[in-house]
């Protein structure tokens, strides 16, 4: 055993380890995610799930939704057409209502930021809607009339 040079794979010196990964890339990567993990938990704390729709009853003039909750709702009433917005989600559904025995057309669909709901006549329309909490559900009553 003179000196360190291997002969025969055979020295007197251990060889190198090979080199330790470092802890703190993998520490900063499990605050990471643990941070994003804690923000989607903050944020579905802050901005709950929209409500969704459960089914849609028609009756003479008045077109009835019931939702698992209270929605935000815009409605417009543009060039004698209904149109309601609605921050839910559920599926699209069309149908005809009689208003003052006379037929108008309703159609629900998904839209950008929710549910639109248009009602649309031979004759202008008014409507007018209100909503309460009913069987646990939120009920929404919107009764049409021509103008």
């Amino acid at each position: 055993m003179h000196g360190s040079e291997g002969k025969d794979g055979r020295h007197s010196t251990p060889q190198a380890l090979p080199a330790r990964a470092s802890l703190w890339p993998r520490f900063l990567g499990s605050l990471v995610i643990l941070g994003v993990l804690v923000g989607l938990m903050i944020g579905r704390l802050t901005h709950p799930e929209a409500p969704s729709l459960d089914h849609i009853e028609l009756h003479p003039d008045t077109l009835v939704l019931w939702l698992q909750a209270e929605p935000k709702v815009h409605a417009e009433a543009p060039e004698g057409t209904f149109a309601m917005l609605l921050q839910a989600h559920g599926a699209p559904a069309n149908g005809e209502l009689l208003v003052q025995g006379h037929p108008a057309k309703w159609s629900l669909r998904r839209a950008e930021k929710g549910l639109l709901l248009t009602v649309v006549a031979a004759r202008p329309l008014l409507a007018t809607w209100h909503g309460e909490q009913a069987d646990g559900r939120w009920k929404l009553s919107i009764s049409l009339r021509e103008e």
